[in-house]
């Protein structure tokens, strides 16, 4: 004999269905605010990119870029 949880706690054998369904629509409601807000964080840092790494053409400028990331740096500066 099979027992049913979902009607034993609910008198209602679909009861899961339901909770399924909420859970998938807050789900969604989460993943569309995530999807918004890394769509603008991808916006600010290409912008900031952009900005600091290419010229007036769009174009990389790649001695920028390859001496920001390895270029060296006045360790005094950072250093007490």
């Amino acid at each position: 004999m099979r027992s049913n949880l979902w009607y034993l706690i609910s008198k209602n054998n679909k009861l899961y269905t339901v909770i399924i369904g909420l859970i998938g629509y807050k789900a969604k409601e989460h993943n569309d605010a995530f999807d918004s807000e890394k769509g603008r964080v991808i916006n600010l840092f290409t912008k900031r990119f952009i900005e600091k790494f290419c010229d007036s053409t769009g174009a990389i400028d790649w001695i920028k870029l390859v001496e920001y990331n390895s270029g060296n740096y006045d360790l005094n500066q950072y250093l007490p």
